[in-house]
């Protein structure tokens, strides 16, 4: 059987996803803003710990990409290239290490969910908008005075919103998603009333490679909503950090295993 994840088939050209190498182009408006440590505690299984520096900082970022394989073929298929999403992140501590975490995340494509299964990425189907930039015309330039707004809503319900209006340059787009990454990556028992997880393991990853264009910061307002089925607004802003916007390539290209849990 071929392909790198479901379905295998005889051929693999039905598989979902290609193997790694998988490469990104996107625009980024990222929020950042502090909440109750608490809160971020209870989103830390062991053997994770709370960040020591800033324990409550969370960053919501909304993306609009462009990802391929190496060969780029996807980006002449576009319906296999492009898709949107909007995640959560906190920071944590391993072993004395800090790392940053996805805690929440949507996005629009399947073969998006089923990447975020591979890399440990909590990923749930959403709608997600934002503003795109364009050099014509009434959309906004990347540039000091732009103004970009998103939204991202799950199940029929809004869940966040943000509206940022860029005031000047900044040497990067905020520090909460600047670690590798430590995520579990599970896969429940088949067995009826199993205690534990068939598999379970903490992992690291981050990108192989980065370019990126000039980062801009701003003012910016972010509102989160509640929802029968998601738990984000416990997050709930009590101090705006800082707003950013960056357009950005990067290569992922798998990540090393920090712990496996299920012996």
């Amino acid at each position: 059987m071929n392909g790198f994840f479901y379905p295998r088939t005889a051929t693999g050209q039905a598989a979902l996803i290609p193997p790694p190498p998988w490469h990104y182009s996107g625009d980024l408006l990222t929020v950042e803003y502090r909440t109750d440590p608490e809160r971020v505690r209870e989103l830390l299984p062991a053997p994770l710990e709370l960040a020591p520096e800033d324990p409550g900082a969370v960053a919501f970022i909304w993306a609009d990409w462009q990802s391929c394989r190496a060969s780029k073929e996807e980006l002449l298929d576009p319906v296999l290239s492009q898709y949107k999403e909007a995640f959560v992140v906190v920071r944590c501590a391993f072993q004395g290490v800090t790392y940053s975490r996805c805690v929440y995340i949507w996005v629009d494509k399947d073969f998006a969910i089923l990447r975020g299964m591979h890399q440990g990425y909590p990923k749930k189907l959403g709608s997600i908008h934002q503003t795109r930039p364009h050099p014509y015309g009434p959309a906004p330039r990347v540039a000091v005075g732009a103004t970009f707004g998103a939204t991202v809503a799950a199940a029929d319900r809004r869940l966040a919103e943000a509206v940022l209006t860029l005031t000047h340059e900044s040497e990067t787009n905020g520090f909460v998603n600047s670690h590798p990454m430590a995520h579990h990556r599970v896969y429940p028992s088949i067995e009826r009333g199993a205690q534990t997880d068939a598999y379970s393991e903490l992992i690291s990853s981050g990108s192989a490679s980065f370019e990126a264009g000039p980062a801009f910061a701003g003012d910016v307002e972010l509102r989160l909503f509640e929802a029968p089925t998601e738990e984000v607004a416990r997050l709930e802003v009590e101090e705006i950090i800082g707003g950013y916007y960056r357009q950005v390539g990067v290569v992922w290209d798998g990540g090393s295993t920090l712990a496996k849990l299920i012996p």
